[in-house]
């Protein structure tokens, strides 16, 4: 069974995530490649050493370049802040190697584009870790949708809410420095995809984005707290997002609804392992929504337990997109979701931040102006 060197560009919270997620695949999925850790990257010779002997690479280093052009790195996991994405992948693709890169791709719709024109010339394969719509709850509803369970589908309600920091006397951190960092370059891209992978397409968007805690111990916030979101889809369906660093008490608020004309779907991520489903029939007195648990029937479930409502977890859902990535790079075609299903989301995003300035409806299709976010 063939092995494949992986080389991971940064090493701290998602860096881990990956390294386990590698380390696991091979026994959880039985895939076809088998990851072999191969290099990891950190800002410092020393933190890449640790990361090295803690999650069991063979080399470290502090240089990016290096782990990019050493033949025993087959495939790149970018793991490190959005300004070192686009350089990162596009000196990967220049070598004919794979990448899986977290999520949002670079600092700009700009970046991005790159990213994919880079991408998509070397025809390697490329994925973007979105992690929350692969677990087995989600995809079902994926499923459901799209086998009309629920009939034509006529509005959607989503939103990304956390609320680590919700206290205004929280201290001002990295996360409160660059629009990258903020409420829309971080958790709204998440529920952006979420809504492309159910609903398909976005036309166009109107959004308000604020900072409510400008000032917090130690400085300045330069980036957003929320921002609400209208959005039309092309189908003609209608939409609403909402996106909260602030939202007190809410600790994994990746929650959706999507109403249709024979029916509805309920889903919220802190209990990732049901969907709710209302069916429009039978008769009035029996009807209403059932809670359905994950188990073996669900997509990639049955890998990891094979009692229905035992569970998946975070880790999990890490673990379903490294086996997603090693099956493209063994079928030699990117799958979903690729640079430029990352970029289309980034497009949302800018566009959402441009209607947000303007004070008016954005069409997403005709946005074509760069910008941070």
């Amino acid at each position: 069974m063939p092995d494949i060197g992986i080389g991971i560009v940064g090493g701290g919270y998602m860096g881990k995530a990956h390294a386990v997620a590698m380390l696991a695949v091979g026994a959880v999925f039985n895939t076809a490649l088998r990851p072999r850790l191969e290099m990891v990257c950190a800002t410092t010779a020393g933190s890449a050493e640790q990361y090295r002997k803690a999650y069991g690479f063979a080399r470290a280093t502090a240089v990016w370049q290096d782990l990019v052009d050493d033949p025993k790195v087959e495939a790149i996991v970018i793991a490190s802040p959005q300004d070192t994405h686009r350089a990162i992948a596009e000196a990967a693709f220049a070598l004919g190697k794979p990448v899986l890169c977290e999520k949002p791709m670079g600092v700009s719709f700009e970046d991005s584009r790159a990213m994919v024109a880079a991408a998509e010339a070397s025809g390697c394969v490329n994925m973007v870790g979105f992690n929350y719509i692969r677990t087995p709850a989600s995809q079902h509803a994926r499923q459901l949708i799209a086998s009309g369970a629920i009939g034509d589908v006529t509005w959607f309600r989503g939103e990304h809410t956390e609320d680590f920091l919700a206290d205004p006397q929280a201290p001002a951190t990295w996360r409160t420095s660059g629009m990258a960092n903020g409420t829309m370059g971080d958790l709204a891209p998440h529920m952006i995809n979420a809504a492309l992978a159910l609903l398909g397409p976005i036309r166009s968007v109107i959004a308000e984005v604020e900072t409510v805690h400008r000032q917090r111990p130690g400085g300045t916030v330069c980036n957003d707290d929320h921002a609400q979101m209208m959005c039309r889809f092309e189908s003609g369906a209608m939409g609403q997002m909402y996106f909260s660093r602030i939202s007190t008490g809410r600790k994994m608020g990746y929650a959706y609804e999507v109403t249709g004309s024979r029916g509805a779907i309920r889903f919220d991520q802190e209990d990732q392992n049901a969907i709710w489903l209302y069916r429009a029939e039978g008769p009035q007195a029996n009807r209403g929504f059932t809670k359905i648990l994950t188990g073996p029937e669900h997509p990639d479930y049955l890998p990891f337990c094979q009692g229905a409502g035992h569970g998946t977890g975070y880790q999990d859902q890490i673990i379903i997109e490294a086996k997603d990535f090693l099956e493209a790079i063994h079928r030699g075609e990117a799958s979903w979701p690729t640079f430029r299903d990352g970029m289309l989301v980034n497009q949302i995003v800018a566009a959402a931040l441009a209607s947000s300035m303007k004070k008016a409806w954005q069409d997403v299709t005709a946005f074509q102006a760069s910008g941070r976010f």
